[in-house]
């Protein structure tokens, strides 16, 4: 009962912030609240702050014990919901598909199903000795994909 009266008072929120969106929810032992969101424009302190007021103003801490923490998905988090995808638009991604194939490669544009990736590769000339740089694309379905990470350059 409690964790449906979180979860419902969470939907609220986010209901009120169609930017916002969750990546991930749980009530552990002793009513420990764990939620993790993300944005279409990314999370900002405020928007943590906005999901928790929400949910620990709505209950009387005489009548519940718990805790919350409201956290965003972490740069070096894989990808979990295909909204995340768009504002990583121009990024470089490690990507591991079916078959355990391997990308390293920009995301260039997404849709509905699938995503585009674009890189440069070495291979060699189709005639005569050496290698050539060639541009290479990938179209992968949301469902091919193992896990994708933004690769964080410095």
């Amino acid at each position: 009962m409690f964790r449906d009266k979180v979860k419902e008072l969470l939907e609220d929120c986010l209901e009120q912030r169609p930017d916002l969106f969750l990546i991930d929810f749980e009530v552990l032992d002793g009513n420990r609240i764990r939620i993790v969101i993300d944005g279409d424009k990314g999370v900002l302190v405020e928007d943590c702050m906005f999901v928790s007021r929400g949910i620990e103003h709505s209950f009387d801490r005489d009548e519940h014990d718990f805790s919350l923490e409201v956290s965003s998905s972490g740069a070096s988090t894989p990808l979990t919901h295909r909204r995340q995808y768009k504002k990583h638009i121009g990024r470089t991604f490690e990507i591991i598909a079916l078959d355990n194939k391997k990308f390293e490669a920009v995301l260039t544009k997404t849709s509905e199903s699938d995503i585009l990736l674009e890189w440069k590769a070495r291979e060699p000339k189709p005639v005569g000795k050496g290698k050539v740089t060639v541009h290479k694309k990938a179209t992968l379905l949301y469902d091919q994909i193992i896990e994708a990470k933004v690769k964080i350059l410095f």
